[in-house]
């Protein structure tokens, strides 16, 4: 993270160093291990037992190519865990996807991850952007993968890591959605439009919507791709406030190859996987809704 505040906790006679906390009410205490993980998939990458979680649809019957949904858990989180909070299975099962919710790596006793090439605002040495390159390459060699619409999708330190593929990786991701989250000052090579939307609460406050000295704003990070994307300048603007919260939503479209920009505003909305409604979806809809338009080439 950009600042990292260091502070020390005694768990018996041990002192441990913390990164800063970006995931409130998600941080696991500095016991090892930091996370435990229900029939994981394993991977070794640079050396490490790597892990992810991942759903098969019953729909899914390998006669034809399906589309990958990469889900990143916060900071201190698990795989498993989150899986139940931001959970995406009804839909992987109607509309026919495989889900796959990447866990994040040990530092100082809490999960991460590094949404950066190795060196800069990393917390740590891992090597998460080809962490998640392994495990598309894993997942594509034992099922009949549509290699064109591969998202990533994440909350809070999750989405900083969607960034974070959006920005290294965009040969292999197709659309990204960021839940309570930010984008770091590492911004790569994209080589394609990018179709981006950005769900955040106003009233955050661990990533706060207007930024600070840690974090850009949320306006910030949708202007970068706004201008990436040539998409319009002025948004079409709708609300709703029937599903929990006052939640408003805008489009950023006619952008190139068709991709857009979008928006949803959870006024008062906190640091979370949203709970509220929008015209009667929910965070997973919405987040599905959105990338599902798109393939690597723009809008299908």
């Amino acid at each position: 993270m950009k600042k990292s505040i260091l502070y020390f906790t005694i768990l018996t006679t041990i002192i441990v160093s913390c990164s800063k906390d970006d995931e409130k009410g998600d941080v696991k205490s500095n016991l090892f291990p930091c996370y435990s993980n229900t029939n994981p998939n394993t991977i070794v990458h640079n050396n490490s037992n790597r892990e992810y979680v991942l759903y098969i649809p019953s729909s899914y019957d390998g006669t034809s190519s399906v589309p990958l949904m990469l889900n990143f858990h916060g900071f201190g989180g698990n795989a498993s865990s989150y899986m139940n909070t931001a959970d995406m299975r009804a839909l992987a099962e109607s509309d026919t996807f495989i889900l796959a919710y990447p866990q994040g790596s040990c530092s100082n006793g809490s999960s991460h991850w590094n949404p950066c090439p190795l060196g800069g605002d990393n917390k740590s040495t891992a090597d998460d952007i080809g962490f998640v390159e392994v495990i598309i390459n894993q997942i594509s060699s034992q099922y009949n993968l549509d290699n064109e619409r591969i998202y990533a999708a994440g909350y809070s330190n999750g989405g900083m890591m969607a960034y974070g593929l959006a920005n290294y990786k965009s040969n292999l991701i197709a659309a990204v959605a960021s839940v309570s989250g930010s984008m770091l000052d590492c911004i790569g090579p994209t080589n394609h439009p990018m179709p981006i939307v950005h769900l955040h609460g106003t009233s955050d406050g661990v990533i706060t919507y207007g930024g600070n000295s840690s974090y850009s704003s949320a306006q910030s990070t949708l202007d970068h791709w706004i201008n990436f994307n040539n998409t319009t300048t002025t948004p079409t603007i709708s609300s709703d406030n029937t599903g929990g919260m006052t939640i408003q939503h805008y489009v950023y479209d006619q952008g190139d190859s068709s991709v857009s920009v979008e928006h949803f505003k959870y006024i008062g909305g906190d640091h979370v996987w949203f709970n509220a409604t929008y015209q009667g979806n929910n965070t997973a809809e919405l987040v599905w809704n959105f990338v599902s338009q798109y393939d690597i080439n723009g809008l299908r």
